[in-house]
């Protein structure tokens, strides 16, 4: 049954699509730009989250310090935000208005209705997914081929690279599985604070909700396509993960 009740949604969509125009739909100016975008959005949340979030991970696994509890729930937190609620906070921190966003404007740095925005949005909440995979994994890789390899006279980046990587691969690469699909599928946040601008902000998931407005068909036809994309980028990235 529960089987079941996660799949009947699935196939109701892929039985609703009309394949018949499907392709004049996804041919269009607007469905290729938000896909554009999408696959843009989503592949530079990776790189960010994996940039700052790296050493975050290594810090929540490796050292011990006080509030280390309360760090990891503001990591999780914008895992359980309702993404209309996450999009509301990035504006008050970063929008015209916000408690860094008037330094930046000040500074001719503006995020919301931009492309940067829509990224910043995307990072945001799903960063923690990576956070957590690789922080699981350090915790689960042996400490002690570090420590042998740094007697060898190895450094850190060696250490880092030859050692510490691999070992943590299925853990960042199911990370990097569910941070990009979440990023693609993000909508609440990046409606709230970057807009549904088409060619700057408009991803697939706006790109559905446009459509939903006047053309329901169109919006079941979009809606595929993301599908499609999501399995496809989890089939590559997660294959492991989800053998398991």
């Amino acid at each position: 049954m529960g089987a079941l009740f996660l799949a009947l949604p699935v196939a109701g969509l892929i039985m609703r699509c009309d394949w018949r125009i499907a392709g004049a739909i996804l041919g269009g100016t607007s469905v290729r730009s938000a896909l554009r975008l999408s696959l843009l959005v989503s592949s530079l949340s990776v790189i960010l989250s994996f940039l700052f979030g790296f050493p975050l991970a290594w810090y929540l696994a490796r050292v011990r310090f006080r509030g280390k509890r309360l760090l990891r729930i503001l990591v999780t937190l914008p895992m359980v935000f309702p993404p209309v609620v996450a999009g509301v906070a990035l504006l008050a921190a970063l929008g015209p208005r916000g408690i860094i966003g008037s330094s930046l404007g000040a500074a001719g740095i503006r995020f919301p209705f931009t492309t940067a925005g829509a990224v910043i949005a995307a990072t945001f909440v799903s960063a923690p997914f990576l956070i957590l995979s690789i922080e699981s994994g350090l915790r689960s890789a042996d400490v002690r081929l570090e420590q042998a390899a740094a007697t060898l006279g190895a450094n850190r980046w060696t250490v880092l690279r030859r050692i510490v990587l691999p070992a943590i691969r299925s853990s960042l690469l199911n990370g990097i599985a569910l941070t990009w699909a979440r990023a693609l599928g993000e909508f609440g946040a990046t409606i709230t604070f970057a807009g549904n601008l088409e060619g700057r902000t408009r991803t697939l998931p706006l790109a559905v909700f446009q459509a939903l407005q006047t053309d329901y068909t169109g919006a079941v036809v979009i809606s595929v396509l993301l599908l499609a994309v999501a399995l496809l980028l989890l089939a590559l990235l997660g294959g492991r993960f989800f053998a398991s």
